[in-house]
């Protein structure tokens, strides 16, 4: 997929209600309140060798910054967003609100942006923390303010 696909796919979560209920779409999974889209994702790297796992996240991470380079044009600079804090607050006992618990497991970093009028943010991050899992450039949309 082309950067401009990717634009396109994050501008259809912007424009999309939100379900009812959690479960899976036809770009992704989402939930109320909240939509999460892979972007693009790796193919059998989660059992694979480390160098061509290493390969594919800094493949993934430069389609991230430039995806975000687009986005900062439209809205102006993305906030970053750190979830190292959310896996101790939740340790802690705190209910950590959808999407930001599942990002907060999946995402070191995130890009934030918040379009004026929308009330929704955009969040553009690389999950690759799980060896055993494919490693995803996701995009995900909600009205939820990041913890």
């Amino acid at each position: 997929m082309t950067i401009d696909q990717h634009l396109a796919t994050i501008d259809l979560l912007r424009a999309r209600e939100f379900p009812a209920r959690s479960g899976v779409s036809d770009v992704g999974f989402g939930g109320p309140g909240f939509h999460i889209a892979p972007l693009a994702v790796s193919a059998g790297l989660g059992t694979g060798d480390g160098a061509e796992r290493e390969r594919w996240a800094e493949d993934l991470d430069a389609w991230k910054e430039a995806i975000a380079q687009r986005l900062d044009d439209r809205w102006g600079e993305g906030l970053r967003w750190w979830s190292l804090t959310v896996g101790v607050r939740k340790a802690r006992g705190e209910e950590i609100p959808e999407p930001w618990a599942t990002l907060g497991d999946l995402v070191d970093e995130l890009y934030l942006w918040r379009p004026d009028g929308t009330g929704r943010w955009v969040a553009l991050g690389v999950a690759e923390r799980d060896g055993a899992d494919e490693i995803r450039l996701l995009a995900a949309v909600t009205d939820r303010d990041p913890p």
